[in-house]
């Protein structure tokens, strides 16, 4: 048996010995595997939640329920309240900690009624990131089947296809509140005008991008080799971002990354280049 054959048995074996399961689905690559392994190993006793709230794009909202309709997961969807948070929404770098407790606070009552635990779909590659959410998780007595079972982001995109899930080769997808710089408060009309944002440029082309919002100025990342192709359409993206608001439009020259809005929080030697 291969390695990533027994860290799958693994995960199988960890799920079906829970009896009953509740995974908090997002539709990004890992929660949606994570929800389908629950789904092998369990049935209908594994449940898969999602969050609706301002920070989870339109886009992002439909394809986790059409994804979880096509393949008749047992899913529902429940309201979040974390912009109800001060201490969420005045966005310093603890943000995700209040996000994931407002989460669990609300699954808690779902998890009690069909007596079943609760389970997030980090992996192991994330325990090495700044997640302040994963402390959250802890203090919920979240579970994370993922990192039990030895499982990284590649391995979760390689059963992701093994599985023919249509998530194996998913941009990472993070919540729309990621967008926005420390300190910069978050909003339901900011939240609205990043998700404008971003739809205006993938209807340019654009498929991997972030628009950072730094108050006044939108920070256009797409990935290094677009960004000739970007500088060409400066006007058109200038236009349309200046008419949800932002004042002033830059292109990031570094190009597209994960996380750069973490940046900040590391000395100047650890910034990627």
């Amino acid at each position: 048996m291969s390695e990533l054959a027994a860290k799958q048995d693994l995960l199988h074996q960890n799920l079906t010995s829970l009896g009953r399961l509740l995974v908090a689905y997002s539709g990004g690559v890992d929660s949606t595997f994570l929800a389908a392994a629950g789904r092998r190993a369990l049935g209908d006793r594994c449940i898969a939640v999602t969050a609706v709230s301002p920070s989870l794009s339109e886009r992002e909202k439909q394809a986790a329920r059409s994804l979880a309709k096509s393949l008749g997961w047992n899913h529902v969807m429940v309201e979040t309240h974390e912009l109800d948070r001060e201490a969420y929404a005045r966005n310093s770098s603890d943000r995700c900690y209040w996000c994931k407790t407002e989460l669990f606070e609300v699954l808690a009552p779902l998890a009690k009624r069909h007596r079943a635990p609760i389970a997030v779909g980090t992996n192991v590659d994330d325990l090495g990131d700044y997640r302040p959410g994963l402390a959250a998780a802890g203090e919920n007595d979240v579970l994370t089947p993922l990192v039990d079972a030895e499982l990284t982001k590649a391995d979760v995109r390689r059963l992701s296809a093994d599985y023919g899930l249509p998530t194996a080769d998913k941009p990472a997808s993070p919540c729309l509140a990621s967008r926005f710089a420390y300190g910069i408060r978050v909003t339901p009309e900011g939240l609205r005008r990043v998700d404008r944002a971003e739809e205006a440029l993938r209807a340019l082309g654009f498929e991997v991008l972030r628009v950072r919002d730094h108050g006044e100025l939108a920070r256009v990342e797409v990935p290094a080799a677009e960004i000739p192709r970007a500088a060409r359409l400066r006007g058109r993206i200038g236009e349309e971002l200046r008419s949800l608001g932002y004042v002033y439009v830059t292109l990031d020259l570094i190009g597209f990354r994960s996380g750069s809005g973490n940046e900040v929080l590391l000395p100047p030697s650890m910034r990627r280049p």
